[in-house]
């Protein structure tokens, strides 16, 4: 409370404009009245994805993730920073399984372009990146909003991007309401996206909306913490072009959701 003041009284503007959002999922994720979508929980779903998208199961190329992972890991220890949950403030990186459907996607479709939104360390977005270099094609749009509470935090924003990654990308700071229109139009089609930015259902929805009108048949959402609102679960039922999959993270704390555009309706 004592650096939030502080922050607060050294630029009112930015922490005053994320109070709102960030009070509503942090009440939501602690006092939710029900978790949402535990029960369409898909305990195949990493087959299910690869038979969605035309990936050949077993997956040859899943393995590769553990070496990659291991490596993220090291490089952020020899900084002095701590990975997975709750290393980023109160804020966690993406877990393994969400890493896991990202590296596979991103493998498997070899998409042109790709937006995130969100960063923190830059763990998704190191992997989408280093899929893209095997690939030899695509760039990484990520739209971030720095932890607005601890400026302290903004030194480490993508850390786990190393040099060799970064000719295909580029870092857009602000809130995807901000960013998000703009850039969807400018690059015209999206391929792959990646929700891990504010976990409320407006948010969500918000954010999910703007990139499926820029998808075609074969693009691929995914969608992390969905089981604290009911965002992603109205966009499966109001989006019937799309397939959507319901899947436990790794270490059974949370969800994500996976979104394959399957028809143009």
């Amino acid at each position: 409370m004592a650096r939030l003041l502080r922050t607060f009284a050294a630029d009112p503007v930015p922490v005053a404009r994320a109070l709102p959002g960030e009070f509503r999922q942090w009440s939501r994720q602690r006092y939710g009245r029900k978790p949402y979508l535990r029960d369409k929980v898909d305990q195949q779903w990493n087959e299910h994805l690869h038979a969605l998208i035309g990936a050949p199961w077993p997956c040859p190329v899943s393995g590769r993730l553990d070496p990659l992972m291991a490596d993220i890991a090291a490089g952020l220890a020899a900084r002095g920073l701590g990975s997975g949950r709750y290393t980023y403030g109160y804020y966690s990186d993406a877990e393994t399984a969400l890493c896991q459907a990202v590296w596979c996607v991103a493998l498997h479709t070899r998409p042109e372009h790709v937006i995130e939104t969100g960063v923190a360390h830059g763990v998704t977005s190191r992997v989408v990146l280093e899929a893209l270099r095997e690939n030899d094609a695509g760039r990484l749009w990520s739209i971030d909003l720095p932890f607005p509470f601890d400026p302290r935090l903004h030194a480490e924003t993508g850390a786990a991007v190393t040099e060799q990654c970064r000719p295909r990308w580029t870092y857009l700071e602000g809130s995807s309401r901000q960013r998000l229109p703009a850039l969807v139009a400018e690059v015209g089609q999206v391929q792959m996206f990646i929700h891990d930015s504010l976990h409320t259902a407006r948010n969500t929805m918000f954010e999910m909306a703007q990139v499926a009108a820029a998808m075609a048949t074969g693009a691929v959402m995914l969608v992390d913490d969905i089981g604290t609102h009911d965002g992603f679960a109205v966009f499966a039922r109001d989006n019937p072009g799309y397939q959507c999959i319901v899947c436990p993270s790794a270490d059974g704390i949370g969800l994500f959701g996976i979104a394959v555009k399957i028809t143009q309706s």
